[in-house]
């Protein structure tokens, strides 16, 4: 079925050789790919780049709105909540109507629930329009993820991932700068303003860009019955639970890290607004060029080998960060050096986790990765109020980053047993965007 797949690309799939394994959106000319490559990764920069702009406007929102630091936070935790539940109904959505309407409207609703950000009173209606903001983004998300499914396989589909974190990369790096930026010339209902516009400007991109990757005979048209069979059937595959599990555990670190560090480094370690965005940018690098390595990683080993060896890693730096945290050794360095190694084994661990879930069900890829993205959303919007809970200081942050990678480590050796797994050996001579 794949091998005839993408309406408006076909007619590149019907010279697929099905014995060296190339993956149909190999096929296409490599301007176009890198087109689709590009916009894709716009897509899914689009559920960061509303989280981490308005990072640096926390301390300010707590005050201005009269709220405390936890309840502030709740409204990051209502962005990732609506990015969870968001893609569990677009996921099976587009597995039926396919991927290029639910896409837009799902855009379209996060513009409208941005400019509505801008006028909103108080927290509480704050805190609604977020949430909003997130189911609209989890449309971009989860649609990315799928049509990555749709158009590649195996380690092509991990250098892919690896690709688009690139991408997704950048929104760390310049949204909380951005927020620092606006925030010195208006208030913190600027951010939303920018945060439309960068909406308006990525749906225009898709619309324009993007082809429908689902053809209509591979569409599942078997309402919720069908939806709720394929969800079942998800779950009773052990290998891709634990899989789904380690990438959303190391997503609670990533978060714990992205919802603590504002008060941490404004508040703890009395860095400015713009002090914080270039800490937070050193953070991202390190992730960023974690994707990019790994790219290079996989000419040589497995995603399985690649991902069991960097959740081990993780998790003694994130020991070490933990002792640091705790002691008060190092100062600031002394917090920021091994968080930054933790972030660096996660960018390595985030390409590989998703690529080998998704490479499991590509008959339902929409509602794989709909699963997929709401559990590492849904447990990021859990583990974000656990940071405030614990007292919004860098111990708190260190015991949920710590323990992210600790869970997302057993589970990945105990559930997943990746040694075990089916292995794909590397293709160096494919190259994808490079």
């Amino acid at each position: 079925m794949r091998r005839r797949l993408v309406e408006g690309v076909a007619d590149t799939h019907t010279a697929t050789d099905p014995a060296r394994n190339i993956s149909p959106g190999e096929l296409l000319p490599i301007g176009r790919r890198f087109r689709i490559v590009l916009v894709l990764g716009f897509l899914a920069a689009l559920g960061p780049l509303t989280i981490d702009m308005y990072l640096p406007s926390l301390p300010t929102i707590t005050a201005d709105l009269h709220a405390s630091a936890a309840a502030v936070q709740l409204t990051l935790t209502g962005t990732l909540a609506g990015l969870a539940f968001g893609q569990l109904l677009i996921g099976p959505l587009s597995d039926a109507v396919g991927r290029r309407l639910p896409l837009l409207a799902g855009i379209a609703v996060h513009v409208l629930a941005s400019v509505l950000c801008v006028f909103a009173p108080n927290l509480t209606v704050l805190g609604t329009l977020r949430v909003l903001q997130g189911l609209g983004a989890a449309a971009a998300a989860v649609i990315a993820m799928a049509m990555v499914r749709d158009l590649f396989d195996g380690n092509a589909a991990a250098r892919l991932f690896s690709r688009l974190v690139l991408v997704i990369g950048v929104a760390p790096i310049l949204a909380p700068t951005v927020g620092g930026l606006v925030l010195g010339r208006t208030s913190w209902r600027g951010v939303f303003v920018v945060l439309a516009g960068a909406g308006v400007a990525i749906m225009v991109a898709a619309a324009l860009v993007l082809p429908e990757t689902l053809p209509r005979a591979a569409r599942r048209n078997e309402g919720v019955r069908g939806t709720a069979r394929d969800y079942g059937r998800l779950f009773t595959d052990r290998v891709y639970v634990g899989l789904v599990l380690v990438a959303g555990l190391a997503m609670a670190a990533l978060f714990a890290y992205v919802s603590g560090s504002s008060y941490v480094f404004q508040d703890e370690y009395g860095l400015s607004e713009q002090q914080f965005a270039l800490v937070f940018a050193g953070g991202a690098v390190g992730l960023i060029g974690a994707t990019q390595f790994n790219v290079r990683l996989l000419r040589r080993w497995t995603p399985q080998r690649i991902l069991g060896r960097s959740l081990l890693a993780g998790l003694g730096f994130g020991l070490v960060l933990l002792a640091t945290a705790a002691t008060g050794f190092g100062g600031l360095a002394g917090v920021l050096v091994p968080l930054w190694l933790v972030l660096t084994t996660v960018g390595l661990a985030m390409p590989n986790a998703p690529a080998l879930a998704l490479s499991r069900h590509g008959e339902a890829a929409g509602t794989a990765a709909a699963l997929l993205g709401a559990v590492q959303f849904g447990v990021g919007a859990a583990a974000a109020p656990v940071v405030g809970m614990l007292g919004v200081g860098a111990l708190a942050m260190a015991v949920v980053v710590f323990g992210g990678m600790l869970a997302a480590t057993v589970v990945c050796f105990v559930v997943v047993r990746p040694h075990r797994l089916p292995v794909e050996p590397p293709e160096p001579a494919v190259a994808l965007a490079h």
